[in-house]
């Protein structure tokens, strides 16, 4: 029987208390990483983080309402490596908590509402499956639809292997509503964490109007190995890097975790969503395209394509709106 001595004060110590840093090998109390926000004290390392700590750093309080949180993979391939692919979906779900490697939903940072999509890297690596790419699209076209900014915070070691050529099918799934962002006038943010490679980067993380990486993240397509040898030369050291891709003007900027939600809403404020264009003769710009422009739909004739311009009424809807041609027809009956 072990001797116990009435005025210790040693305790049982949970072996989960402390982490230990991975870049300077320091011991990090729990408690007082997590009041860091998951950042090294000691050295500034970034640890990677779960989408419900993303959520609470960057968004307004009680103010993300998640979107299809009923969507779940399948199994098209009836895949099978080392144990079927839905077996490796379940123990995901059981060691994460959710169903897929992506969650998007609306949200509001400093008060502006936003479409945002976070990826969670311990969900079998944050790999875009179908339903990974069907969750981004649908960020993007809510986005579209509502005229608000869209934001996904990328983590991932690009395409689900399990799915196939269905997986690389998601990179042209999610780059073709981005490019109806673009004429609309809709910012797209790009947030940029450690991982993010392979396809995602390949795809809609690389072509964000703004570009933002955590400091240090590894970003790139393919491994160090591999690109090296593609190319058949040696790289420079620290090439993937967040702070080496800011020098070559791939990242827009690096910026540290605890300042994230700041320059994201001075973002907002920077680059906001454009205002919707009149279509009528006296919003139109005067020049030689506008002229012709106007002249047709006086006409009622339609502009040659040749030119490039869409002569198609556009309604910008809600509040009594009222649509071109029947302006410009009312304005001809009273002449």
């Amino acid at each position: 029987m072990p001797i116990k001595f009435p005025f210790t004060r040693r305790r049982d110590t949970p072996q989960d208390a402390w982490t230990k840093c991975p870049a300077c090998e320091s011991q990090i109390f729990n408690k007082q990483l997590e009041r860091n926000v998951r950042v090294c004290p000691t050295c500034g390392h970034h640890f990677r983080m779960s989408i419900g700590e993303r959520i609470d750093l960057l968004l307004d309080d009680r103010s993300f309402q998640e979107h299809d949180a009923g969507l779940s993979s399948g199994d098209p391939l009836a895949f099978h490596d080392q144990k079927p692919y839905p077996d490796r979906l379940e123990a995901a779900r059981v060691k994460t908590g959710l169903r897929e490697a992506a969650v998007w939903g609306i949200g509001a940072i400093e008060g502006r509402r936003v479409a945002i999509c976070l990826f969670d890297f311990r969900f079998m690596g944050g790999s875009m499956g179908s339903v990974v790419g069907e969750k981004v699209a649908r960020c993007f076209e809510t986005a579209l639809a509502e005229r608000i900014p869209a934001i996904v915070v990328s983590s991932s070691g690009g395409a689900r292997m399990q799915e196939g050529t269905l997986s690389l099918l998601q990179l042209a799934k999610t780059t073709a509503p981005l490019m109806r962002m673009d004429e609309a006038g809709i910012p797209f943010i790009s947030v940029l964490t450690d991982p993010t490679t392979g396809g995602v980067l390949a795809s809609f993380a690389s072509l964000g109007d703004v570009i933002v990486a955590e400091p240090r993240a590894l970003i790139g397509f393919a491994g160090a190995r591999v690109a090296s040898g593609t190319i058949g030369e040696d790289l420079p050291a620290g090439f993937q890097t967040a702070e080496f891709l800011l020098e070559h003007g791939f990242v827009d900027m690096v910026v540290a975790r605890s300042e994230l939600r700041s320059m994201l809403a001075r973002i907002l404020r920077v680059v906001p969503v454009a205002a919707v264009e009149q279509d009528d003769a006296e919003a139109r710009p005067w020049g030689p395209i506008g002229v012709l422009s106007g002249l047709a739909e006086r006409l009622g004739g339609a502009v040659s394509e040749t030119i490039g311009i869409d002569t198609e009424p556009a309604r910008t809807g809600g509040n009594g709106a009222v649509d071109s041609r029947e302006k410009v027809r009312e304005a001809g009956e009273e002449r």
